[in-house]
């Protein structure tokens, strides 16, 4: 983050805007808008300050500015297109202390001015540091259109029960519960539909049900998919913005973990072959433990939660103690990774069917139904297989299939940092090997997978190509 964001109390404070210029007049327009006390510097200003001229809170100095003009102000814009006007704005203004922006002059710059979305009393900012402002715009003009006007009006409802609600709630974690009862729920409905007598009876009438109903603990059990924080769904972004503390796996990256809410509590409960930060029964009970304390508690999972991610066992230790909880599914390992490397699991003249197997059992070893694995015109999808790739190939060619049947190793699937190898059934322990892949990684075998060079379509970093001379095959 290069530039910090912040939002200036700038009511009855002094603001100096130097120029005449349609951009010195969106600044005048957006510091009045603030609660400002604005002087203009400029002998002859544009058209666009006929209506701004005769504000009661506007000075308008028919002159350049000078350097004593700045003293006492807390914010200084340079909108001149002159240079040696802006450069002794911002000179003057560096000297006394006092905030300057100068208008497509980077150096001249102590802050920069954001593109806007104004809901009051609800504002968004949106900002690329000066790199692509095109993109800000772009940006904002989306956000327009999906935050209507009634946002903010409902912002500036809720903002008349704050007393109320500080003095009828004490824990600040029991508030925020609250506030997100009132406008995730069937009073920020109402008043969106416009029923705002309505949704003032539902939030006084939540306001007395007592400290009960308003510290209750629920569990969200999440799949945060294969890597790419782009695979989330909306459900899953909106509960992680709701947590009080998220559980979550080595699988969940730092670009997921990013979208949690900033001041939620962080807890690692990653696994590796042979070495648990916390046993699985360990982590269901602290699920329980931590509604029970009334918290809301985010359960983050790679890939989808009830896909070899145990979620399974982990709820019905919350079912068993009567802790509410939700399910979000997440895109699987298999779908994301073979999507982003080009290899389709299913086509109509390579497989009609596909199978998800792991090659990690309860006790560490494999434990497929290699009659089901080898059956013809299929694809087979392999997790958390890299550390078995000698046995899997052994295992496969001893029971009939063809040592040349096409097979990938998808490592860190769908992440900037994707490799792809490419070869055959016989050469799975080789590639991975050779190329160093460390994982999360997943293997497919199958005939899709010689689709993959003409199907690619994801940058990858640094791809790695291993081929045997593959050719279509039919099934396995």
């Amino acid at each position: 983050m290069e530039y910090l964001p912040l939002f200036l109390d700038l009511r009855g404070k002094k603001v100096i805007v130097d120029g005449g210029t349609t951009v010195a007049a969106r600044r005048v327009e957006r510091a009045l808008a603030a609660g400002a006390k604005v002087h203009l510097f400029d002998a002859a200003p544009c058209d666009e300050f006929r209506d701004l001229l005769s504000h009661e809170n506007l000075v308008h100095h028919a002159r350049e500015m000078q350097s004593d003009d700045v003293k006492g102000a807390v914010v200084a814009y340079g909108a001149s297109e002159n240079e040696q006007r802006d450069k002794r704005l911002s000179e003057a203004a560096r000297a006394l202390g006092v905030l300057s922006n100068v208008a497509d002059v980077p150096e001249y710059c102590d802050f920069i001015t954001p593109s806007v979305v104004d809901r009051s009393p609800l504002v968004v900012a949106i900002s690329t540091a000066g790199a692509a402002p095109v993109i800000a715009r772009i940006l904002r003009a989306r956000i327009e259109s999906l935050l209507p006007p009634a946002y903010g009006r409902m912002a500036r409802f809720m903002g008349g029960f704050r007393e109320k609600v500080l003095a009828r709630i004490g824990d600040s974690r029991e508030r925020r519960h609250f506030w997100e009862r009132m406008i995730d729920g069937p009073a920020g409905d109402l008043f969106l539909a416009g029923d705002s007598d309505g949704a003032r009876r539902h939030v006084e009438a939540l306001l007395e049900e007592g400290d009960t109903a308003l510290g209750e603990g629920e569990v969200y059990l999440v799949g945060a998919g294969p890597g790419d924080p782009d695979l989330l769904t909306f459900r899953a972004l909106r509960l992680m913005q709701r947590c009080d503390v998220v559980l979550y796996d080595r699988l969940v990256g730092k670009g997921i973990l990013d979208l949690v809410r900033r001041d939620a509590e962080r807890v690692y409960v990653g696994k590796l072959p042979n070495q648990h930060t916390l046993s699985q029964e360990e982590i269901s009970d602290l699920l329980v433990k931590l509604a029970k304390e009334g918290k809301r508690v985010l359960r983050l999972k790679g890939g989808d939660p009830f896909i070899f991610g145990r979620g399974g066992e982990e709820i019905e230790k919350l079912a068993e103690n009567g802790i509410p909880f939700q399910v979000v599914p997440g895109v699987t390992a298999a779908a994301g990774c073979s999507a982003y490397a080009g290899i389709p699991l299913t086509h109509r003249d390579h497989a009609q069917s596909c199978i998800f197997v792991t090659a990690h059992g309860r006790d560490g070893v494999l434990g497929l139904d290699w009659e089901v694995l080898l059956r013809p015109r299929q694809t087979v999808a392999i997790y958390m297989g890299l550390t078995s790739l000698e046995e899997l190939s052994a295992q496969f060619v001893s029971r009939g299939a063809d040592p040349q049947t096409p097979a990938a190793i998808i490592d860190n699937g769908t992440r900037p940092e994707q490799r792809v190898a490419v070869g055959t059934i016989a050469d799975l322990h080789h590639m991975a090997e050779r190329d160093e892949l460390k994982g999360p990684a997943m293997i497919v075998i199958g005939s899709v997978v010689t689709l993959r060079d003409k199907l690619r379509w994801f940058s990858e970093s640094d791809d790695t190509v291993f081929s045997m001379g593959l050719t279509a095959r039919r099934g396995l």
